[in-house]
This record gives structure tokens, C-alpha cells and sequence, in this order.
């Protein structure tokens, strides 16, 4: 982005903000559906039902993607991507089934740190003392909302964590490949590599549907991508730094979901230790922006089903 449309951007900072804003409901509104849904359908079905029904939505992208011209080193991306992208998907629908949403939420924000590790691990980017401060607070939020020994840590625990963790690589093949292909593209190449790689978990846990959550689940595919383009309009009406910390308010949704729609009890601990993270991340995407680097760091959110 240029300095110019840097500047553009700075001058609609209210509209960046309430694209944002209704960003982060639409992506709540997916958590319902996905945690509806949870008791009547298999993960790894519902996961897959979710990205197969949502292929129909682009179907308009056939010609761009023939057109791409996609090199062998770039299918191999694209699959590799896919088979981590099905991986994150499948346990998040697991774990959004069996622990509260406030817990998948907060821990879904360990992604962009795990984005910034791995940045320094294998891309050789350097981190600077705060940033690595900013990395240990947001994992002191992790075990915060965990407790280890003091609770309980399930299944979905460990599992939500996987998921943070495999799409925090999806993201960084996915920052390749939009650096050589159009980004629908690479959304397209990612619904379809993604569905093709639940088939087989999928089909080994099958259970027909009933048509009531065939429409969820459709209806989940329209919103989460729905919540894709409108996270779209808000990061091109403003900067990164005036818009990400809107999307934290997620976790306030969530919670107020959970409450109201599923009867799950408000956990202080889970608040508190996704501040950390919120904080954290906040932190370092503002550092990012104030040395003017290119950010490895996605919104949260881009990260999600």
C-alpha cells in the first residue's frame, strides 16, 4: 500500500471501524451455527458440509482460477495449505462443540502470535525484545484461561489450541501464495482443497442430515464469507491499527452468546486471559505499523472458518 492510500485510508477511520465492527458479529454469528449444529452432526462432517455447501457461492470463480495459470510449486502450496487448513477446520468444529465459545474464542487469538513465532522461526524476521514480551504475555493468557491444575483442561482445549496453531502456518502459506495469485483465487483454491480434505474424515463418520442442518450449515457458509468481504471493506477504509482492536470485541459477543443463547457460565479467568492476548496482539501489530515493516500478523478472524 502506498503512502498515499495510507493516507486515504486514515481519512475514513469511523467506516473502517463499523465494517469492522459488523465483521466481528457476522464471524459470532458463524460461531452459533457452528455450535448448533454440534450435537446433531459429526465434526469432520459438519466441517465439510460447511466448506462443500460453500463452493456454490463460487462458482463465479471458475474462469479466474483456469485463468490464474497455477505453476506446479504453487498446486503444491495450495494442497499442502489445504491439508492444514482441513486439520484447524475439523478441530475447531470439535472443540466449539464441546467447550464454551468464550474459550474458543479467546484462544482462536493465539493465531497471530503463532503467525509472528513462526515468522522468526522459518521467514527469519527479527524479533525485538518487546515483541518477544508481547509473545510471553499473550501465552501467560493461555494458560490463564487454561489453568492447568487448577481445572480441568479438556479435549477441546488441547484441540482449539492445535487449531490456532495449524492456522496460524495456513496463514503464512496463504501470505505466499496472495503475494502470486489474485486473493479469490487463493479463497477459492482453499474451499476446494479444504473440502476435498475432510471427504475422507468426513465419510468415516457420516450421518445423514436432516435438511434443517444442511440450511445451517449453508447458512454458515454465506456468513463466514459475508464476514470475509466486509473484513475486506474495513482494513481498505482504515489501518490495521485503528480496525484490529475492534475485532477483540468478538470475545465480549461470545461471551454474551454463550450466556444467552447456550447457557454457558461467564468464566472471569477466560476474560482475563483473553485481555492479555488482545493486548498482546495489539501490541505488536502497532509495532509492526510504526516501523512501517510488511505485517506477517492477520487479523484475527481472517484465520476462521
Amino acid at each position: 500500500m502506498t503512502i498515499a492510500s495510507n493516507s486515504a485510508a486514515s481519512a475514513r477511520p469511523v467506516a473502517g471501524i463499523l465494517w469492522m465492527l459488523f465483521a466481528g458479529i457476522l464471524f459470532i454469528a458463524v460461531n452459533a451455527g457452528v455450535k448448533y449444529v454440534g450435537p446433531v452432526v459429526p465434526a469432520a462432517e459438519a466441517a465439510f458440509l460447511r466448506y462443500s455447501l460453500g463452493l456454490i457461492l463460487l462458482i463465479p470463480m471458475i474462469r479466474p482460477v483456469i485463468n490464474a495459470r497455477i505453476t506446479p510449486r504453487q498446486w503444491r502450496m495450495i494442497a499442502g495449505r489445504g491439508l492444514l487448513h482441513s486439520m484447524g477446520v475439523g478441530t475447531w468444529f470439535y472443540a466449539m462443540a464441546v467447550i464454551p465459545i468464550a474459550d474458543v474464542t479467546a484462544i482462536n487469538f493465539l493465531s497471530p502470535v503463532f503467525v509472528t513465532i513462526g515468522a522468526a522461526i522459518f521467514l527469519g524476521e527479527r524479533l525485538a525484545m518487546r515483541r518477544i514480551m508481547a509473545v510471553v504475555v499473550a501465552l501467560v493468557g493461555a494458560i490463564v484461561i487454561l489453568r492447568p491444575g487448577v481445572r480441568e483442561v479438556l479435549p477441546g482445549h488441547f484441540a482449539m489450541m492445535g487449531t490456532a496453531l495449524v492456522f496460524a502456518a495456513s496463514y503464512m502459506i496463504a501470505k505466499q501464495l496472495s503475494d502470486e495469485l489474485p486473493p479469490m483465487v487463493v479463497v477459492t483454491m482453499l474451499s476446494l482443497s479444504v473440502s476435498i480434505g475432510l471427504a475422507p474424515a468426513a465419510a468415516l463418520v457420516w450421518v445423514t442430515p436432516d435438511w434443517t442442518t444442511v440450511a445451517v450449515l449453508f447458512g454458515v457458509a454465506v456468513v463466514a464469507t459475508a464476514g470475509h468481504y466486509v473484513m475486506t471493506l474495513a482494513l481498505r477504509a482504515a489501518p490495521i491499527t485503528v480496525t484490529q482492536p475492534v475485532t477483540f470485541l468478538q470475545l465480549v459477543w461470545a461471551v454474551a452468546l454463550g450466556v444467552f443463547a447456550f447457557g454457558e457460565a461467564v468464566d472471569p479467568y477466560v476474560i482475563l486471559g483473553g485481555g492479555m492476548i488482545i493486548a498482546a496482539v495489539s501490541f505488536i501489530t502497532w509495532r509492526e505499523e510504526m516501523v512501517r515493516r510488511k505485517s506477517i500478523t492477520p487479523p484475527p478472524g481472517a484465520t476462521k472458518g
